[in-house]
C-alpha cells in the first residue's frame, strides 16, 4: 500500500531533486477530489522522459526494485520496495503536438488537473481525462468508485460502461 505519507514523500523526494511529477491512477483521483477516498496499492507517476535516469537513481537510493510485469517497456516500469510500496513510472515527451507516451500523441492539455494530497499542491491528469482513461478494459471496484466520484465532483456524463455499477 502506497499510503498518504508515502505519497507525499514521493513527490517530495521528486520535486526536491528538480523533477515534475504529475499524478493518475487513484492518487491522481484522490488529489483532484482533494481527499483520499480510498486505500491505494501503488501511486502513478508520470515524468518528462529527460528525467527518467535521474528518476531511476532515486529509485534505486531509496532501495525500491523493478518489477518486470507484461506492459513493462521503456517508458513504462514498476518499482516497488521492502515496505511493499510501488510506484508505476510512467515517462513522457512533451512536443508541439501535444504529449507522446509509448509512441502514442496525447492532447497537450491532459495533465490540467491541479490538486491536493495532504494540503500538497500537486499537477494530475485531468478529470475529464482521468474518465476518459477508464474506458475500454475490465473494471474492477476501484475504477466505478473513482469514475463516480469524478463524474458527480466534475459534472461529466456517466460513461455507459459504468451505469451498470450504480443502477439497482
Amino acid at each position: 500500500m502506497v499510503s498518504l505519507k508515502d505519497a507525499l514523500e514521493i513527490i517530495t523526494v521528486a520535486e526536491e531533486n528538480g523533477i515534475e511529477v504529475y499524478l493518475d491512477g487513484g492518487w491522481g483521483v484522490d488529489a483532484l477530489l482533494e481527499t483520499q477516498t480510498r486505500e491505494h496499492e501503488d501511486i502513478d507517476i508520470f515524468i518528462e522522459k529527460r528525467h527518467g535516469e535521474t528518476a531511476l537513481r532515486l529509485l534505486k537510493s531509496k532501495d525500491f526494485f523493478e518489477v518486470e510485469k507484461e506492459y513493462t517497456s521503456p517508458d513504462h516500469s514498476v518499482w516497488k520496495d521492502d515496505k511493499g510500496r510501488i510506484i508505476d513510472l510512467h515517462l513522457f515527451e512533451f512536443s508541439e503536438n501535444g504529449l507522446i507516451f509509448e509512441g502514442a500523441i496525447y492532447p497537450g492539455d491532459v495533465f490540467c488537473g491541479e490538486g491536493t494530497i495532504g494540503g500538497k499542491a500537486v499537477k494530475c491528469i485531468g478529470a475529464a481525462y482521468q474518465v476518459m482513461f477508464h474506458l475500454g478494459y475490465e473494471h474492477d471496484e476501484k475504477d466505478a468508485h473513482d469514475v463516480k466520484l469524478l463524474c458527480e465532483r466534475f459534472d461529466i456524463p456517466m460513461p455507459d460502461e459504468y451505469k451498470k455499477y450504480f443502477i439497482s
